[in-house]
């Protein structure tokens, strides 16, 4: 399956941002903004992991499931990508 950088960014933005929009956040959240000093809560992460996981049909692996990759949309971005695309993690 190939899978662009960009689509992925793109997707989890608006997963975040619907997320924000839910609990009446308005935030520009970049790629590289932490997504705690935007606004979401240790629930909104919980959110974020499940919204991510139905949105690329994936189960997060436990070990994944760190502060760090969930530290911003541009970490979310790359444990993404070494999910779907593993050979290219390497």
């Amino acid at each position: 399956m190939q899978i662009s950088n960009t689509n992925v960014r793109d997707r989890i933005l608006a997963l975040v941002k619907a997320i924000l929009e839910a609990n009446s956040i308005a935030a520009d959240v970049r790629p590289q903004s932490r997504l705690v000093d935007a606004g979401l809560t240790s629930m909104d992460m919980v959110n974020l992991m499940l919204g991510v996981e139905a949105e690329f049909d994936l189960t997060i692996p436990q070990s994944e499931i760190t502060p760090e990759n969930f530290q911003s949309v541009e970490a979310l971005e790359r444990m993404i990508v070494s999910q779907l695309q593993p050979e290219l993690a390497a």
